[in-house]
């Protein structure tokens, strides 16, 4: 499946297939129409007949879907998406347990819950290791107002981390793919962005969302192996080939996790490129 190697999932609102022609068209690795934020509820009805609309005249076409959290919406939601070839995943909003897994689980698309309650950290396990979901990410907005904090404070960015070594740490336990990181509101300042970024990839994420196509190709980067990290790997598991036990490549001490280390730098260039 391509989203194995995604890196940028780009929002587009399903009120406006124009843009999601253009975002299909763009960089993104992965677009997700929205049915849920990003559209008012008086337009709920009319977006989604859009979305089936643009899907039936756009054979080939290949999007996530973000759900509505739950009630009437998501039933209408899940009907919808049972009846279109083009959705190739789910994107759950405030899932806080299995059983909201178990909502859209019927569908046997890929799930991807979005942890945004003090409910959803806490099930966090238990959520991972349904096997519906293919990978976890989290709302930080929605988490803020749930836990009434700023989400722009310093003590939000502590608590943030907290969440993304909880996030790492599950999905690892549980077998699935590394998160993907939450939306940041910067759509101009491209250092902000790239810090942001950067950060979020040294914490063990594979991609992130993103809310403005001017986000989407500092994000490729960022969660694009570097060059010359790709020739490091290369060269370590040429050399394992024909040493065993610890040995050494430019210079550095080689052992098993180093070796490891690099076969997961390839696998993950690979499947980018």
């Amino acid at each position: 499946m391509f989203l194995e190697s995604c890196r940028s999932y780009l929002f587009v609102p399903a009120t406006r297939p124009d843009r999601i022609e253009k975002a299909l068209a763009g960089d993104a690795d992965a677009v997700i129409v929205d049915l849920e934020d990003a559209v008012a509820e008086d337009q709920k009805e009319s977006a989604r007949r859009l979305l089936q609309g643009f899907l039936a005249a756009s054979t080939g076409s290949r999007v996530i879907v973000r759900v509505n959290a739950g009630g009437e919406e998501l039933a209408r939601d899940i009907e919808l998406c049972a009846e279109l070839s083009g959705v190739d995943g789910i994107m759950l909003p405030k899932a806080e347990g299995i059983d909201d897994i178990r909502k859209v689980a019927g569908l046997g698309k890929p799930v991807w819950p979005l942890i945004e309650s003090a409910r959803g950290l806490l099930s966090i396990n238990e959520i991972a290791s349904a096997p519906e979901v293919a990978g976890l990410t989290f709302g930080a907005l929605d988490l803020a107002v749930d836990l009434n904090i700023d989400p722009a404070s310093e003590g939000a960015a502590v608590f943030y981390n907290q969440c993304r070594y909880r996030l790492v740490v599950a999905s690892r336990a549980c077998g699935l793919p590394a998160p993907v990181e939450t939306v940041i509101p910067e759509i101009h300042d491209a250092g902000r962005i790239e810090k942001a970024v950067r950060t979020a990839a040294e914490m063990g994420f594979s991609g992130m969302l993103c809310i403005h196509p001017n986000q989407v190709s500092i994000v490729n980067s960022a969660f694009t192996p570097d060059q010359s990290l790709v020739e490091w790997a290369g060269r370590v598991i040429e050399a394992a080939k024909v040493n065993s036990g610890s040995f050494q490549v430019d210079g550095q001490m080689v052992d098993a996790p180093v070796i490891n280390r690099a076969s997961m730098i390839l696998k993950r260039a690979n499947r980018i490129l």
